[in-house]
C-alpha cells in the first residue's frame, strides 16, 4: 500500500480504538481496577510512548532541515535578482492568506452565532503565559547567538542565520561553492533521514490518535458542537475555496491534482498537529510531486511553518466571537478589525508546534478586552481543532511555494502534471 493509504488506516484504526477504550471508561464496562490498569499500561504506556517518541523524532530533523535547506536554496539564488522576488512575494502571500483567513473566521462567526446561550459555570481558568509584545517579536526575530537559537528551536533566529550564511556562500567564489557542494551532500542525507522515519509513520500516528481520542470522547465534541464544526467549517471553507482560487488565478494549473500530490503531508499534518514537524514531508512533496525547484522550496516551505498560521488565525477569530457572545460583549466594528491585524501579526510569533494557538489566543483577547478565562470553554476540543487547523496550513505553505515558484519560472509543470508522480509512495 502507498503511505497515504497507510498513513488514513493507522488514523482510522487510533480513533476507533481510542473511542473504544473512552466508551469502556465512561461506561464502566470493566472493572474499576482492569479500566484503570488498561489506561496505566495501554494509553499512558504503550500509546503514549510511542506516539511521543515520533513526534520527537519528527523534530529531530527540523532545525538541522531548515538550516542547511535553506542555506542550499539561498546560496543558488542569492547571485541573481531572484532571491529578493521570491522573498517579497513569499511574505506578501503569506500575510494576505492570514489576513483573509481572520477576516471569513469573524463573518462565519458572526454568522452562525457559536457562542449564544453557553454556560459560562464550565468554564475553567486557562492559565498561559503572556504574549511577548509586538516590539519584543521583531527583535527576536534576529539571534545573537545562532548556536543557542538552534538548541532552542528558535526557527526564525534559525532561518535568519541561514539566509546570512547562504548569502554570503553565493559571494564566496571558489571557496563559497566547495561549501555549498558539503551543504547539499548534507541535504541529501537529511532527506533520506526522512524517508527512513516515514516508514515508521503509520505506527506513530496509530499511537497518536488512540491516545487522544481514548482522553477526549465524542461527548466533549458534542458538548461544543456549534463551534468546533463552525471553526472545521471556516477551515475548509479556506483551504478548498480561498486556496483554491488563488492557485488556480496565479498559476493556471489543475487544483485536483495539487490536493491529490499533497495528500501525504496533510495525512501527516493531521495527525501530528505540527507544522514544524511535518515540515520534511512538505518540502519533499512539493519538490518531488509538484515539480518545485529547491532553491524556492528551501526558503518557502520553513517560511510557511513559522509564520504562515491561517488555520491559527481561523481559530483565533471564531474563538474570539464565541468567547465575546458567550460573555455577551459587543465588540464593534473597531473592535473586530483590531482582531483581523492582531491575529495576522501573531501568527508571525506562533511556534509550529501543537497547541500554541491558544497561547496566541491571550494576545488577541488582551488586545480587544474579552476575559482570558474564557478560553476555558474551547480548551477540552482544541487538540482536535489543532489537527484540522494545521492541515491548513500546511495546504497554505505548499500552495504559495507552488504559486511563488510558477511566477519565478522555477516550477516544473511537466512534473506537477505527471499522472505517474500523483502514486502516493513513500519512498
Amino acid at each position: 500500500m502507498s503511505l497515504t493509504q497507510r498513513i488514513l488506516i493507522a488514523m482510522l484504526l487510533g480513533l476507533l480504538t481510542g473511542a473504544l477504550l473512552n466508551a469502556i471508561y465512561s461506561f464502566n464496562v470493566l472493572p474499576t481496577a482492569i479500566s484503570t490498569s488498561l489506561d496505566s499500561l495501554l494509553v499512558n504506556g504503550i500509546f503514549d510512548t510511542v506516539g511521543q517518541i515520533f513526534v520527537r523524532l519528527l523534530k529531530l530533523l527540523v532545525v538541522p532541515l531548515v538550516f542547511v535547506s535553506l542555506i542550499c536554496g539561498v546560496s543558488s539564488l542569492g547571485n541573481n535578482s531572484r532571491m529578493g522576488a521570491v522573498a517579497s512575494k513569499t511574505v506578501i502571500l503569506y500575510m494576505a492568506t492570514t489576513a483573509i483567513a481572520i477576516a471569513l473566521a469573524i463573518l462565519t462567526a458572526l454568522l452562525v452565532k457559536p457562542g449564544q446561550g453557553i454556560d459560562l459555570a464550565m468554564a475553567t481558568e486557562f492559565v498561559a503565559k503572556e504574549a511577548p509584545p509586538l516590539k519584543q517579536t521583531i527583535i527576536n526575530i534576529f539571534p545573537s547567538n545562532p548556536i543557542q537559537s538552534m538548541a532552542n528551536g528558535s526557527i526564525l533566529q534559525v532561518i535568519v542565520f541561514a539566509l546570512l550564511v547562504g548569502f554570503a556562500i553565493s559571494r564566496a567564489g571558489d571557496q563559497g561553492k566547495r561549501i555549498g557542494n558539503f551543504f547539499n551532500d548534507l541535504n541529501t542525507i537529511i532527506m533520506k533521514m526522512v524517508m527512513i522515519l516515514m516508514k515508521l509513520a503509520p505506527y506513530g500516528i496509530f499511537c497518536l490518535l488512540a491516545k487522544l481520542f481514548a482522553d477526549v470522547g465524542i461527548a466533549m465534541i458534542m458538548s461544543l458542537a456549534k463551534y468546533f464544526f463552525t471553526v472545521v467549517f471556516v477551515l475548509l471553507l479556506h483551504s478548498l475555496g480561498v486556496y483554491s482560487i488563488i492557485f488556480k488565478a496565479f498559476t493556471g494549473l489543475n487544483i485536483k491534482t495539487f490536493l491529490s500530490k499533497l495528500r501525504p503531508a496533510l495525512a501527516l499534518a493531521f495527525s501530528t498537529a505540527s507544522s514544524g514537524a511535518t515540515m520534511p514531508v512538505t518540502m519533499r512533496t512539493v519538490e518531488q510531486r509538484m515539480g518545485v525547484s529547491k532553491s524556492v522550496s528551501s526558503f518557502t516551505v520553513p517560511l510557511g511553518a513559522t509564520i504562515n498560521m491561517d488555520g491559527t488565525a481561523i481559530m483565533q477569530g471564531v474563538a474570539t466571537v464565541f468567547i465575546a457572545q458567550a460573555y455577551n460583549i459587543g465588540l464593534g466594528l473597531e473592535g473586530y478589525l483590531t482582531v483581523v491585524l492582531a491575529a495576522t501579526l501573531a501568527s508571525i510569533g506562533t511556534a509550529a508546534v501543537p497547541g500554541v494557538g491558544l497561547v496566541m489566543l491571550v494576545m488577541v483577547l488582551n488586545q480587544v478586552g474579552l476575559p482570558v478565562e474564557g478560553i476555558g470553554l474551547i480548551i477540552g476540543v482544541d487538540r482536535l481543532l489543532d489537527m484540522t487547523r494545521t492541515a491548513t496550513n500546511i495546504t497554505g505553505d505548499a500552495m504559495v511555494t507552488t504559486v511563488v515558484a510558477k511566477s519565478e519560472g522555477l516550477l516544473y509543470t511537466e512534473v506537477f502534471n505527471d499522472p505517474q508522480t500523483s502514486v502516493d509512495e513513500a519512498v
